[in-house]
């Protein structure tokens, strides 16, 4: 009887040891399975990431719109943007200039995405203006007033240069120098002051324009005024008015 028993112990640790061997790989399978699905399911719910090189491009194409009508020619380049972002993908960014920044030399724009996921970060760039501008062809004494022979152009950058340049002779021609300068200095418009074309004084010819009817009028000019500036004018009867002077002895009033 004990044989027995132990011959029927054998036996059922033989078909357990078996039907386990059966069932294992298909647990595992499931497992691995499961394992699988959770992971897909978490990369689904992870958004896809921004790709920085699209970025960086339509920093480019934003830049290159910002400097259409620029002299010479414009070069544009976006600094490189931390590898270590990470942007969730957006449809529609937007980019702009901070308060305070201009397209123009070392620069910074911004770049904005509301959706899906809202983010805001600020890229370096450099905006490059390849040009003629013009500078003194020979020392120039204060008071002197500008012609062509005075005039040359050099070649560069000129975001390196101070503000106000002139990029085109017809600009300076005819602007007294205010200050005295040496051969090859970089002219500006603090340096050429405007001539006046209208002098204190001067009997100069009001003129108004409306729909339907026009007006003229000699007067006396209180002031000296350029191009384009205000300058009071007495009229015959005694009456003050204001226009804009213009060459020839011109002031144009509106109403």
């Amino acid at each position: 009887m004990s044989d027995v028993n132990s011959h029927l112990r054998a036996n059922v640790a033989w078909v357990a040891f078996i039907l386990a061997s059966l069932l294992m790989p298909a647990v595992c399978h499931a497992e691995s399975a499961a394992v699988s699905a959770s992971a897909s399911s978490l990369a689904a719910k992870r958004p896809a990431k921004q790709d920085l090189a699209a970025v960086r491009a339509r920093i480019v194409e934003f830049l290159e719109t910002q400097t259409i009508g620029y002299p010479g020619k414009v070069s544009v380049n976006a600094g490189a943007i931390d590898s270590n972002l990470k942007l969730a993908q957006c449809q529609d960014m937007q980019v702009f200039l901070p308060s305070g920044s201009r397209a123009w030399g070392k620069t910074s724009v911004g770049v904005r995405c509301s959706a899906p996921s809202a983010w805001t970060i600020y890229v370096q760039a450099t905006v490059s203006v390849a040009a003629q501008y013009l500078v003194a062809a020979a020392p120039l004494a204060q008071g002197r007033v500008v012609t062509s022979q005075d005039l040359i152009f050099e070649s560069g950058d000129l975001t390196q240069l101070p503000v106000g340049v002139f990029t085109d002779p017809a600009q300076a021609i005819g602007r007294s120098v205010t200050i005295s300068m040496n051969a090859g200095t970089v002219l500006r418009q603090e340096m050429l002051k405007a001539a006046p074309v209208v002098q204190q004084g001067q009997t100069v010819m009001v003129t108004s324009n409306g729909k339907g009817f026009s007006v003229a009028a000699e007067g006396r000019a209180m002031t000296s005024a350029v191009e384009g500036q205000i300058v009071q004018v007495k009229v015959a009867s005694g009456q003050v008015v204001s226009g804009i002077a213009r060459n020839g002895g011109q002031i144009e009033v509106g109403f």
